[in-house]
């Protein structure tokens, strides 16, 4: 079985630490009473560490992104980084310089997840893009012998998930590898196509966390169903809207990233996005 080789190729190279991936974000947690234990791999967004892991940014996702949330944004008095966004700007730096050392690392990590769920009695799942738009299944990876189409066909036994505002992706067939598209400020035209191609749409709504989410929204009034009670994507019934409260910087966006209510159940949608 592919689990099994996976498992003993890394056997003596484990080490008792994660290198690249991490795990405690509220929103994750939740997903161990449901018996998932999350792991989240965090690089620097945009154009951050001065390589673009974000094709499809726009400015309102750029201002809000959630790289500053938490412990990612608490800074020292006088400065503008810390230890955390110095340490996604170096895996990003590896990922682009040396990315088979990445890759390698990246499936060392995925095999201790695997160790520690199991050990925990949770089932592993895997999120690559925590602050990132990386299109992973272009990326070989070698384990042991064997030189992987991609990380999803080298873990086929486990789930990934995402988010994702690139359309296109050569993701058809990988059935381990959920991917959720993004309504950000300015793609409601790719939102449309995306809805064509069968995705999910997370929307950001700007209302008080614990308000009751719009019932429906966008397109043919899609279903709204609230993507805060959990961050498992791949668990969410199709062809809905996930709806997400607006957190840290978007609860003062402007740029349309963030929708606001003007009504009953009506959000806003800049003009010149629905031209």
């Amino acid at each position: 079985m592919q689990f099994c080789t996976s498992i003993v190729i890394f056997e003596k190279v484990y080490i008792m630490s994660l290198k690249l991936l991490s795990q405690g974000n509220p929103k994750t947690l939740k997903g161990e009473a449901m018996g998932y234990n999350t792991y989240i791999l965090h690089l620097a967004p945009a154009s951050l560490s001065g390589h673009n892991t974000c094709p499809k940014a726009t400015a309102g996702c750029i201002a809000s992104c959630l790289n500053t949330a938490g412990r990612g944004g608490m800074f020292k008095k006088g400065e503008n980084t810390n230890t955390i966004q110095q340490a996604r700007i170096r895996k990003t730096k590896l990922f682009y310089n040396d990315r088979d050392t990445f890759m390698h690392l990246l499936a060392k990590d995925i095999t201790l997840a695997i160790k520690q769920s199991a050990k925990a009695g949770l089932v592993p799942v895997i999120r690559l893009n925590g602050t990132s738009d990386i299109s992973w299944e272009k990326y070989p990876v070698k384990m042991g012998n064997v030189v992987y189409t991609n990380i999803f066909s080298a873990f086929g036994f486990l789930q990934f998930y995402d988010y994702t505002k690139v359309l296109g992706r050569k993701t058809q067939g990988i059935t381990n590898y959920h991917l959720t598209f993004s309504m950000a400020d300015g793609n409601y035209l790719d939102c449309k196509e995306a809805v064509n191609q069968g995705y999910n749409i997370a929307v950001v709504f700007g209302i008080k966390k614990g308000t009751e989410m719009p019932k429906k929204f966008f397109n043919h009034n899609m279903t709204v169903f609230n993507g805060d009670e959990s961050d498992l994507r791949f668990l969410d019934p199709k062809n809905s809207i996930i709806g997400l409260y607006a957190k840290g910087k978007a609860k003062k966006d402007m740029t349309g990233f963030v929708k606001y209510p003007v009504g009953d159940y009506q959000y806003t949608i800049k003009i010149q996005e629905a031209a």
